[in-house]
């Protein structure tokens, strides 16, 4: 991989690059909600978005419900529709299938945090999947790491005798997305949580899709207001629950179509007012 990356502690990550010259960069797929093991992901979608992320030399980010895990004999919200290779050894199966299913995607895996669907597991069966998972990566000589359901993670850049970084914090995501505010409201809590600078603030949970910068003022040691800017990433879903509309539990709820897919992010070396900087950009993947 063109960075390096490192277990700085169990909830912070650090991605080191060494940027020589002025439009070099670097590329990360930040994804939420695969949920890989339900019939209704889209896998057709995220083997091409995995895919192009392999292409493009990116690394691949996911925070949280890799997997649904609904359908074991003691979940009370089991429905029977489980895929076929899952059947026996439900837990068993689904780590060792997903496993090979990552395989070619190993050297990119990076981070995989836990999500609400993962954490149920890991209180009522006393097995923690991600773990597991991250693991069974590693032995075929991947190297995915497991996150918690919040964390942080550290882009560190050199450029031209200058170094920098940006912070990422994510959190999976709590509650529900309204209709009406798409759980945008969250990130000023996710906002009051961390003191000190924060660059990015991701989550997932909601099944909702958006990007949006938030302007924000500091206090410099020189005693000089400077202006940045936040951006805050909403993560989509691979679960695709409402297909034709014909039928199912989210179409009897009245639920919309949910937005598919993540986000590209995207680190570039610049010049600007002769200054060295680091750009950072958000583009869809879809």
């Amino acid at each position: 991989m063109p960075f390096n990356f490192e277990v700085c502690s169990r909830n912070v990550h650090c991605l080191g690059h060494q940027f020589q010259n002025v439009k070099d960069h670097q590329e990360y797929l930040l994804l939420s909600d695969l949920h890989w093991d339900n019939p209704h992901c889209d896998r057709k979608l995220l083997k091409r978005h995995l895919d192009e992320a392999v292409a493009r030399d990116a690394g691949i980010i996911i925070i949280g419900d890799a997997f649904c895990l609904m359908e074991s004999r003691s979940d009370g919200r089991r429905s029977g529709n489980v895929r076929p290779e899952h059947i026996t050894n439900y837990f068993d199966s689904i780590v060792s299938t997903a496993a090979d299913w990552f395989e070619p995607y190993k050297d990119h895996l990076l981070l995989v945090g836990q999500g609400n669907h993962e954490a149920s597991v890991k209180k009522h069966n006393e097995t923690d999947i991600i773990e597991r998972f991250c693991q069974a990566i590693r032995l075929r000589g991947g190297i995915a790491q497991p996150g918690g359901y919040s964390g942080f993670i550290r882009f560190a850049f050199s450029f031209s005798k200058t170094r920098s970084s940006q912070v990422l914090f994510y959190h999976h995501g709590y509650g529900g997305g309204s209709r009406n505010t798409r759980g945008t409201g969250h990130f000023a809590a996710y906002q009051q949580m961390i003191a000190g600078q924060v660059d990015i603030f991701a989550a997932g949970h909601v099944h909702q899709k958006e990007c949006f910068p938030v302007m924000m003022a500091a206090l410099k040691s020189n005693n000089r207001v400077e202006q940045r800017t936040v951006h805050c990433v909403r993560l989509g879903t691979y679960k695709d629950e409402y297909a034709d509309g014909h039928e199912g539990f989210h179409v009897e709820k009245g639920r919309a179509p949910r937005a598919l897919g993540g986000y590209w992010l995207n680190f570039e070396a610049v010049t600007r007012n002769r200054l060295k900087k680091i750009n950072r950009t958000f583009t869809e993947a879809n």
